[in-house]
């Protein structure tokens, strides 16, 4: 079945959209119609990959499947207040989310779809920084920063004006970010143009010579004549490194990889539509994840999740909180437990 596009201006080139407004549902029939839908939200870092399964999902017969992007706060949000069956999640979910999930008798599954490593990245014409250190990021994005212009970011930098974008205080990749770099969740200056519609970020970091933004590296790869990636130098090392499938897994790529997430409500999960759903997702889990452009788990470890789902494990494997530099083996081994 078809579907409308509903985001203008979206420059992740998927091969279609499914993200439908929910008036349209009205017009499609009856309640029971209505039922049948899959309401999903939360991260724009994760839809790519959601937007991807619900389309392939929907041409092999599946029911139609909403995709929004509210960032992972705001998706939790919805979740939580029973308005959704699945939430996208580039974070573990937070004790604050769980006890208002708790609030709202909201149960639910965890299920970790892939990994990421956050893009730092810059203007095509930013000639100067081919990469920047842990340490450099933190004095522009700490709280309270002066920092205004490239010249005072590292000796030999022009004299030009330092544009900031980056997600919004309700997008899981900000608080993962603002975490690793600046050693607390949600700890930013507030002086940059906030999204939590990575497109957004993407637009204005290609349209200034000075800008400076920070997301998901599938949108990197969608935009790739729009803007440029810089390489990352962690705390105590020397050589600049490039967010990869390959850095990510060998967990080279730090502090700014990390796994991201779908949680499915528990009722929702009663739902034989649901069901059919997720359980596509994790049999094509490899090649739903590749095809958005972000890092697979081996096919097994999706095997191994959706065995937990089909047995009913319930709850989170973190303390309601994210954990930085957790790498795929370390988290695919708690989830085999």
């Amino acid at each position: 079945m078809g579907s409308s596009v509903m985001f203008k201006g979206f420059f992740f080139k998927a091969a279609s959209s499914v993200v439908v407004s929910t008036a349209l549902i009205s017009s499609f029939g009856s309640q029971a119609n209505a039922q049948s839908v899959i309401k999903i939200d939360g991260s724009s870092t994760v839809f790519p990959i959601m937007e991807r399964a619900a389309s392939d999902f929907q041409k092999s017969g599946g029911s139609r499947v909403t995709v929004g992007i509210s960032g992972t706060g705001g998706g939790f949000k919805k979740f939580c207040n029973g308005d959704t069956d699945i939430a996208n999640a580039s974070r573990p979910i937070l004790k604050k989310e769980i006890d208002a999930c708790k609030a709202k008798g909201v149960s639910f599954f965890e299920l970790p779809i892939a990994y990421d490593g956050l893009v730092v990245v810059v203007n095509p014409q930013n000639t100067w920084a081919k990469d920047l250190t842990v340490d450099e990021l933190k004095r522009i994005w700490e709280p309270g920063s002066t920092i205004k212009n490239w010249s005072q970011v590292r000796k030999g930098f022009p004299n030009v004006p330092l544009k900031l974008f980056g997600p919004g205080p309700d997008s899981g990749t900000f608080d993962y970010f603002t975490e690793a770099i600046n050693g607390k969740s949600k700890a930013s200056r507030t002086d940059y143009t906030p999204s939590e519609d990575d497109n957004v970020l993407v637009r204005g970091v290609s349209g200034d010579r000075g800008a400076l933004g920070y997301f998901g590296k599938s949108y990197l790869e969608a935009n790739k004549n729009r803007i440029r990636a810089v390489g990352i130098i962690p705390r105590g090392g020397s050589k600049a490194v490039m967010a990869s499938d390959a850095t990510v897994q060998n967990a080279s790529y730090q502090p700014l990889s990390r796994p991201m997430f779908i949680y499915v409500s528990a009722k929702s999960a009663k739902r034989p539509e649901v069901k059919r759903f997720v359980t596509y997702v994790f049999n094509n889990g490899n090649k739903v994840v590749k095809q958005a452009r972000y890092t697979p788990f081996p096919q097994n470890a999706y095997g191994q999740i959706l065995t937990n789902y089909n047995k009913g494990k319930l709850g989170t494997i973190f303390g309601g909180k994210a954990e930085i530099g957790l790498t795929i083996n370390e988290l695919i081994a708690r989830e085999v437990r």
